[in-house]
């Protein structure tokens, strides 16, 4: 068996990059429906691009930091520089102000949070919150505004002294070289929340980009209209399918906040005007359903890993 799994991760700082290569195939592998690359011959990577946000890496694993949400620990919850936001242009503070609205940002943070069994999961859209505490939500869907910005707007951000990137370029030229170093078939990317902005963009929008059998995309924001405005003129409606990608499976919870306002996009990435991704939704765990940890446990996604790679 040959073949290829480029992993891509999402916000949220991470630990080192062959750490947590090592932690999502692992969690790929566990338990007695779980795909263990390595078994089966098939090599992968890691697009690793926290460095570009963050000052050092985490030792957090991907279980504390469900642990962490799990809990609600308001002391433990992530906070980040947002001086960005009065420094933003008239355009990108139109695309700050949609998506604060859109994930209601701007709400009062007395809001009661529902009880999980009161919700009904396929009207997750329309709640005020998701079923997580705001100083939760709050500052999670903060690093996914802050990361979804720099990316889209080519943002400079000096993550620590001396280190200086623009974004967009800087991940885009690290995603070319992983992926482009690959030369066995089946080439499989999985990617999650913000990776999978990052992963369109390329497949989608720079001509060098190498193609790929498949993408997995798990946690995907790409359902909202103000991210695929950014994406124009190479993103439509009708003809939003990368050409370099031969099958899009899309895997998410309704009460994932980072997906929850629009978790399928079949309708929105079209192939000559057929719906062509393979939308499905999944009931991760807990409390909080956006851990990549969950989802890699996913029957679903390990089907699709499966499919995906031959066997």
């Amino acid at each position: 068996m040959t073949g290829h799994v480029t992993f891509i991760h999402g916000i949220g700082n991470q630990r080192e990059p062959d750490r947590v290569l090592r932690s999502w195939k692992r969690l790929l592998a566990d338990g007695g429906d779980g795909v263990d690359l390595d078994t089966y011959g098939v090599t992968s990577s890691m697009v690793y691009w926290a460095d570009v946000m963050y000052a050092e890496s985490s030792d957090a694993t991907q279980e504390k930091e469900s642990v962490i949400f799990e809990g609600v620990t308001a002391g433990e919850v992530p906070s980040i520089d947002e001086s960005y936001l009065e420094a933003a242009d008239p355009r990108e503070k139109a695309f700050i102000e949609a998506i604060i609205l859109k994930y209601h940002l701007d709400a009062d943070e007395s809001t009661p949070v529902p009880d999980l069994e009161d919700v009904d999961e396929s009207k997750a859209h329309e709640l005020e919150a998701m079923p997580l505490p705001w100083f939760v939500k709050k500052p999670l869907m903060r690093i996914l505004l802050r990361d979804v910005h720099h990316y889209l707007f080519n943002t400079s951000h000096t993550p620590r002294p001396g280190d200086t990137y623009r974004v967009q370029d800087e991940i885009r030229k690290r995603f070319l070289a992983d992926t482009s170093a690959v030369n066995t078939r089946p080439h499989v990317i999985i990617a999650h929340s913000m990776g999978t902005v990052i992963t369109y963009d390329v497949l989608k929008r720079v001509g060098e980009s190498t193609p790929v059998d498949a993408v997995i995309t798990l946690g995907c924001p790409l359902g909202l209209s103000e991210i695929q405005d950014q994406l124009k003129p190479e993103y439509s409606r009708r003809d939003g399918f990368p050409s370099k990608v031969t099958d899009w499976a899309n895997i998410a919870d309704r009460l994932d906040p980072v997906c929850a306002a629009d978790p399928t996009i079949a309708n929105d990435y079209k192939r000559n005007d057929k719906e062509v991704v393979q939308d499905e939704i999944v009931k991760n765990d807990g409390l909080f359903r956006h851990p990549v940890s969950k989802y890699l446990r996913q029957m679903s996604v390990r089907k699709a890993v499966r499919s995906a790679l031959g066997f």
